[in-house]
């Protein structure tokens, strides 16, 4: 997904990687988030949308009033524009979010090849191995995103509660809540952590066994397209449960939080155990074009970046390997 990697600059690369992965985070974010919003109310809706007994057009409205909440009655336009809640802290947090993940997982997986590729060969044989340390690395700096929780929190308290933010602003309820921002972290932390192993691990899975690929870079756009299309539905239906979960912790209003242990009690008591995967079918409907989506601009615009700097004379023509950073 990189360009080559330079000798003596990394940071010429690092500078292309930044900018290609945010400018794909931020295209994703514009064309995606009104799904993100419709996917994060629906789990964050705790009564029945269609009732047994009750007219299809009744389940239909309960199901528009949750989706555009006050905007449910008004024209298109309106209701369009009502799916656009949070979108600073949307785009803080998915743009931050791209270049953490897809810049973060190649260093990791490159320190774990360094240090302790035989171990992973040794236990899950050569070719497991391989497949097992991207998942590896994916989990742990699937981990490592909590950092960006707070910009999460907000996010979806814009998207499914916002009269959390009635009377105040974004820099009052900071200094309001301080640590409680991070309310959540370790079921996010739990949500990541398999989460991400299978993102990688799916996506590196499918280039292996399926295509057969010795180099990971030099995949087809068909053969990437592939393997991102397995992780990303893999890594969703894997970390759902917990989603909601997660979700719910976050839209409580600051002044009424609600324990994960609690939710998942309450959950199963009310909902019955398919309220783990509300929510699931939106999300698995847009994650393919989304991360295919991302994946290929940043495919196209972190190379564009990196010549055109050199170009520039912003960063500086170096001998390259032939090694490139492998990443989705």
């Amino acid at each position: 997904m990189s360009p080559p990697t330079s000798k003596s600059k990394h940071s010429e690369s690092a500078v292309a990687r930044l900018c290609g992965s945010g400018t794909s985070g931020f295209l994703e974010l514009i064309i995606f988030h009104p799904i993100d919003t419709i996917a994060k109310r629906l789990m964050s809706n705790h009564t029945r949308l269609f009732v047994p007994g009750q007219p299809l057009s009744a389940g239909l409205a309960a199901t528009s009033k949750v989706i555009f909440k006050d905007a449910a009655n008004e024209a298109f336009l309106k209701k369009y524009a009502s799916l656009f809640p949070g979108l600073g802290f949307a785009a803080g947090y998915k743009i931050m979010q791209r270049v953490y993940k897809f810049g973060g997982q190649p260093f990791v997986n490159e320190f774990l090849n360094r240090h302790y590729k035989g171990s992973f060969n040794t236990a899950f044989g050569e070719k497991n191995g391989k497949t097992m340390m991207h998942a590896t690395a994916g989990s742990l700096v699937g981990i490592g995103e909590i950092a960006l929780l707070p910009l999460d929190v907000l996010k979806i308290k814009r998207q499914t509660n916002p009269d959390t933010f009635r009377g105040r602003g974004v820099f009052r309820i900071v200094a309001d809540e301080g640590m409680g921002l991070y309310r959540g972290a370790l079921w996010t932390a739990a949500r990541n952590a398999p989460g991400s192993f299978a993102l990688f691990g799916g996506s590196a899975f499918v280039k292996e066994w399926v295509f057969r690929l010795e180099d990971y870079n030099k995949a087809t756009f068909f053969q990437n397209f592939c393997a991102s299309i397995g992780g990303s539905v893999a890594s969703i239906t894997v970390a759902a449960p917990l989603d909601v979960v997660k979700t719910r912790i976050q839209n409580r209003n600051f002044e009424h939080p609600e324990s994960g242990v609690t939710i998942i009690k309450n959950m199963i008591r009310h909902e019955g155990f398919g309220a783990f995967f509300k929510g699931l079918l939106p999300k698995i409907l847009v994650v393919g074009p989304k991360l295919v989506f991302s994946f290929t601009i940043a495919l196209q615009l972190i190379p564009m970046f990196h010549y055109k700097f050199e170009e520039l004379g912003i960063t500086h023509v170096g001998n390259t390997t032939k090694k490139s950073t492998e990443n989705v």
